[in-house]
């Protein structure tokens, strides 16, 4: 994965929304990357490489057959698009 790559799709998420019809979108736009949508409420560990407007961006890492978090864009597989309630701003 390049490094601009996350900041690539949160721009497009900007533009497409933060839904289940935009990973649809995101997985045609980047073949080859894996995409994961779920609410941000969902991670317990690992923190997000890039946070927008509602959502939070986080590294996949699948190296060792099992999925988890990364922050190393040069191990990421994919990317998990976590949609963030009005109450996760508040966690901080």
């Amino acid at each position: 994965m390049s490094p601009d790559l996350p900041g690539r799709v949160a721009a497009r998420i900007g533009e497409l929304g933060v839904d289940e019809a935009s990973v649809r979108t995101l997985r045609a736009d980047y073949p080859g990357i894996h995409f994961t949508f779920c609410s941000d409420d969902d991670i317990h560990q690992g923190r997000p490489i890039v946070e927008g407007e509602g959502f939070r961006l986080y590294l996949i890492d699948g190296a060792d057959h099992c999925l988890g978090l990364t922050r190393d864009v040069d191990t990421a597989t994919g990317l998990v698009l976590a949609l963030m309630d009005d109450d996760d701003d508040d966690d901080d």
